[in-house]
Formats: structure tokens, C-alpha cells, sequence
């Protein structure tokens, strides 16, 4: 018996974040978050979560944002309601 089993990362979800200015060029509205979630799966279903990788660019100054690197202000807005 055959089993395929391994990773893969899971759909992006992209979220404007409305409100907040880039910490480095101070522009406001300009920036969104970017969240892709990585996957196990056994014959192709999505049994657990590994982790979790999110991000924020600006449109303006193209400058990237690692979780670790959001200010309180960006994470507030990414809890949820």
C-alpha cells in the first residue's frame, strides 16, 4: 500500500490593514498583510497545521514587515473582532 503524505502551504489570505501608517515612510492606508499557513496532509487532506508565516508590505515604500517587526498598532487590527 501506497501512502503520500508531506507539506504544503495553504491558501493566502491578504488583508488590507486601513487606518495604520507604515512605521518607515509614515504613509497611512498603504499597507497589507500577507498570511499563508503551511500544511501536513495524508493523501492530499489537510490533517494539522505546521506553522504560520505573516507579513506586511507598504504599497508606497515597498518596505516588509515580519511578524516580529509589528508595531501594536498592526497587531490590534489583525485580532480578530
Amino acid at each position: 500500500m501506497i501512502f503520500f503524505f508531506g507539506t504544503r502551504p495553504g491558501k493566502t489570505e491578504i488583508k488590507q490593514l486601513n487606518g495604520i501608517a507604515c512605521p518607515h515612510c509614515e504613509q497611512t492606508d498603504t499597507l497589507t498583510m500577507a498570511k499563508t499557513s503551511n500544511w501536513f496532509h495524508l493523501l492530499w487532506i489537510k490533517l494539522f497545521r505546521i506553522s504560520t508565516n505573516t507579513v506586511a508590505e507598504c504599497s508606497h515604500c515597498k518596505r516588509v514587515y515580519f511578524e516580529e517587526e509589528f508595531t501594536d498598532e498592526m497587531n490590534q487590527k489583525l485580532l480578530p473582532n
